[in-house]
């Protein structure tokens, strides 16, 4: 594989029951032709990006169940030339939000950007429902119908067709990048198989599939709340959380369980350490996006049962119906091909993505190899500040620069929260003393995940531990060979 494009995208990411009716629908069906380059130019390229001085292009892709999505592609950067040796990478958003999330902040605090201006081939999805997405061969986003659909929908139809698109129009095979509920679907697919054939590497910012320990109480009361026999009271079919309907459910919320949801934003994501006012307002001109309803009663699920499934139907007669089996098919993501490229990022204030969570997830990714698994924890970080944070490129990940130039080496990451010690990899808990020369750093203490001497490339994120510097900056990678490292105790 091109391990320089994987490595450069890990490096610049630290720069950073059914419904009933529908309401609220505020764009009435507008077909376009599908597949092709001409989708109209009212979308993400001239809201956000044209005006930045990039070259961007819309194209539109049709799923296989009818629903037409909108496309970005910024082929260059502002100084550059587009190139067919340019490698594609597809950004894609997570829920309630849509693809500008990723062009929010200005071009050197924006990943689209960012990645475009250091020589990849930008492409950004936008799933079914949200406004650059309000459209179906057939049917009108009035319809009840148009929003009976999952984020198991998104990893059968939506996230294949903008891959295919994205492969059919590159000739070549794609990292993707993906925040929130994108890891999810990116998850879901790889553990099925969906993507590996051309899908490169896939790096993960707040990874979430399993959902059990999240903190935030706003959500964890929603997804309590997010029964069919409660929503379908309410007649939301569409969840616009803009809508007075998805409003009046929202406040019920808070009133009944007391919670203060003045600032709706860190309620559910938890308290954002790098987002400004500005950016805030930013964000509040273009979201949050809709969703469908029954998408928030399957993640409801996740996070009530604690297991990754597709979509539970509540009736034994209707799993069988749709699955063969009375209970929904779990998504085994230790069925993800070990030597697949990934890197995880995720924050210590994530109120979605909670670190146990994330454990969780690690613990079914044990087996990975381990110089194709990189992991990355930023203490300060919550939920929005992978996207919007005006402050990345001064968090931790800006020492992964210097990956740029090294080999894909073995990788071992340390984790450290408060003053507790996790064996993410399965090696019993041990100090190690690393000596970085091509850093010309001082030699430092840690206590990480090590079971034995590992003389290959360390990268260390969190160093609370660290005996000789506490909280100090993390120490920079280096490629294999060029760190002495020793077992100084059990």
């Amino acid at each position: 594989m091109d391990s320089r494009s994987f490595l450069k995208i890990i490096a610049l990411l630290g720069f950073l029951s059914l419904p009933h009716q529908a309401f609220g629908s505020s764009r009435r069906l507008s077909l376009r032709p599908a597949d092709g380059d001409n989708a109209a130019p009212d979308g993400v390229c001239s809201a956000a990006i044209t005006a930045h001085g990039y070259k961007c292009q819309e194209y539109d892709v049709t799923t296989d169940d009818g629903y037409i999505l909108s496309v970005q592609r910024i082929p260059q950067g502002r100084a550059g030339t587009a190139s067919p040796t340019r490698p594609p990478v597809l950004l894609q958003h997570g829920v309630l939000v849509d693809g500008m999330t990723w062009v929010l902040n200005s071009p050197e605090q924006s990943l689209a950007m960012i990645l475009a201006d250091n020589g990849f081939d930008v492409w950004i999805s936008n799933i079914r429902g949200t406004r650059f997405s309000r459209r179906h061969l057939q049917l009108d986003p009035h319809d009840p119908e148009f929003w009976n659909w999952t984020w198991d929908d998104l990893v059968i139809h939506d996230l294949p067709s903008v891959i295919d698109l994205v492969f059919k129009k590159t000739g070549r095979k794609i990292h993707y990048v993906g925040h929130s509920m994108g890891t999810l679907i990116a998850l879901a697919s790889l553990s099925e198989g969906k993507l590996i054939d051309k899908v490169k590497s896939a790096a993960l910012l707040s990874p979430i599939a399993y959902l059990s320990h999240m903190t935030t109480a706003l959500g964890n009361m929603a997804a309590r709340a997010f029964v069919g026999e409660i929503t379908t009271a309410f007649g939301l079919a569409e969840f616009d959380p803009k809508g007075e309907p998805a409003n009046n459910f929202l406040h019920a919320l808070c009133t009944a369980s007391g919670i203060d949801c003045y600032d709706l934003m860190s309620a559910f994501t938890g308290r954002n350490c790098c987002l400004n006012s500005s950016t805030v307002d930013i964000f509040l001109k273009h979201e949050p996006q809709s969703t469908s309803t029954k998408n928030l009663v399957h993640l409801a699920q996740t996070v009530r049962d604690g297991v990754l499934s597709k979509y539970d139907y509540g009736n034994t007669a209707f799993n069988l119906e749709h699955y063969g089996e009375s209970s929904p098919p779990v998504y085994d993501l230790t069925r993800i091909p070990h030597d697949f490229p990934l890197f995880l990022s995720y924050g210590g204030e994530d109120a979605l993505s909670d670190v146990k969570d994330v454990a969780t997830l690690l613990d079914a990714l044990k087996d990975h190899d381990v110089d194709k698994l990189h992991v990355q924890y930023i203490k300060d970080f919550a939920h929005a500040d992978f996207i919007m944070g005006i402050t990345a490129k001064d968090s931790p990940a800006v020492a992964a620069k210097s990956l740029l130039d090294a080999s894909f080496s073995p990788l071992r990451v340390l984790r450290v929260v408060g003053q507790q010690r996790f064996s993410l990899l399965g090696l019993s808990p041990a100090t190690v003393e690393v000596v970085d020369y091509s850093c010309k750093a001082q030699p430092r203490k840690f206590v990480g995940p090590f079971g034995r001497s590992i003389c290959a490339a360390m990268y260390f994120l969190e160093t609370d531990l660290s005996v000789s510097e506490p909280n100090s900056r993390p120490v920079c990678p280096c490629s294999a060979g060029r760190h002495d490292c020793r077992l100084l105790s059990p």
